[in-house]
């Protein structure tokens, strides 16, 4: 292999890459960037955000911008929720799907102006999603833009999120509710998160967001790696792609058809209607376990000694002192209080269905 093509299968750095090093975080890739994993340790940051405020880089994540006549007419074609006649301002959550009903990805869309869209993908998904929406945006009298190259972005997440935000770094912020946006200037900020508490989003130029961090590093915010990021959004019941949403895991399978408007019309709208009405072969649960074994990735549901599904995420939570996964089962097995078993290794375990969320989220409403 030559090694100017060694270095292109490298993954990818963000603007605060240096500062992640600095800071003596162990690094990882995930998504095609080498990301911080920790610094003081998953459970140290996970009760920081949790009990006060976290700092995380997210920088990672993927921006598109929709403009134009069409906009709108564009993102409602792609997306699953329904943005129509949305006030400016407005943040959505929904996904992006194949004809078949698999979710492409699962994404933010905020609405920044009259024709002016900001989409926030998934970084593991920034080259699949955006060919995706370039071919299905012939016909449409828009401007698609990427500019994930453009924006750097952290999340400051926790109860006293609000605080930080307007005391360190002067943007004030109090007046945005939950899944809201405002612009200063050219920073994009936004009352959204990814962990169960109350938080906010900041998009910038890769300067301001090093601005950022900086300050709040020396103000005494806690930074906060992807492994307390996983844990946080588990616990809140929040999807991750490739784990709960997939090409073959559709937002009806995963839980998530609040978010699928089916009175209109969108790619992938027939097969999804098709599965709410007559029903979906595998379901996606949460499970507990009455051992403290932990359920990883992967590990095999048992029914009466019968596989009838896998595990997509499990930990021993650190908010509640428990055992438990989010699987996608067979659907005759997915009712609350149905008994099931896990097998971790060469053991089963025996545990029950239950909600997916095994935290209360904390959002200002």
């Amino acid at each position: 292999m030559k090694m100017e093509e060694n270095l292109e299968k490298k993954d990818k750095r963000t603007c605060l890459y240096d500062k992640h090093v600095e800071l003596g975080a162990l690094m990882s890739p995930f998504g095609g960037f080498e990301m911080p994993i920790q610094y003081a340790g998953i459970a140290v940051e996970h009760q920081a955000v949790r009990g006060k405020v976290g700092l995380f880089d997210v920088s990672h994540m993927g921006e598109v911008t929709v403009r134009g006549k069409d906009a709108e007419r564009y993102v409602q074609h792609i997306f699953t929720n329904d943005i129509a006649g949305a006030p400016v301002g407005k943040i959505y959550y929904g996904m992006m799907c194949y004809e078949n009903g698999g979710t492409v990805d699962d994404l933010l869309v905020y609405k920044m102006g009259e024709n002016d869209f900001f989409l926030v993908i998934n970084a593991a998904n920034i080259d699949k999603d955006w060919a995706w929406m370039q071919q299905h945006a012939i016909g449409f009298d828009i401007d698609l833009q990427n500019r994930s190259e453009f924006y750097g972005q952290i999340a400051v997440q926790g109860p006293e999120s609000e605080q930080v935000m307007e005391s360190v770094l002067g943007i004030p912020c109090s007046e945005l509710t939950f899944y809201t946006v405002k612009t200063v200037g050219d920073v994009i900020v936004s009352r959204t998160g990814y962990t169960g508490e109350d938080g906010f989003e900041v998009y910038a130029t890769p300067e301001y967001i090093r601005e950022c961090w900086d300050k709040l590093i020396a103000a005494g915010v806690q930074p906060c790696g992807l492994g307390c990021r996983d844990t946080l959004r588990f616990e809140a019941g929040l999807p991750l792609y490739g784990d709960e949403l997939t090409e073959e895991i559709s937002p009806v399978m995963a839980g998530l058809s609040m978010f699928v408007k089916l009175d209109k019309d969108f790619i992938g709208r027939d097969a999804l209607l098709k599965q709410k009405t007559e029903g979906v072969a595998k379901k996606l649960v949460g499970i507990e376990l009455a051992d403290k074994a932990i359920p990883r990735h992967g590990y095999t549901v048992l029914k009466d000694g019968q596989a009838i599904g896998e595990v997509t995420t499990g930990y021993h939570t650190l908010s509640t002192d428990k055992s438990v996964c989010m699987a996608l089962i067979d659907s005759q097995y997915a009712a609350l209080g149905t008994e099931v078993e896990i097998q971790i290794r060469k053991k089963t375990f025996a545990g029950k269905v239950v909600k997916k969320l095994f935290y209360e989220k904390r959002y200002k409403k």
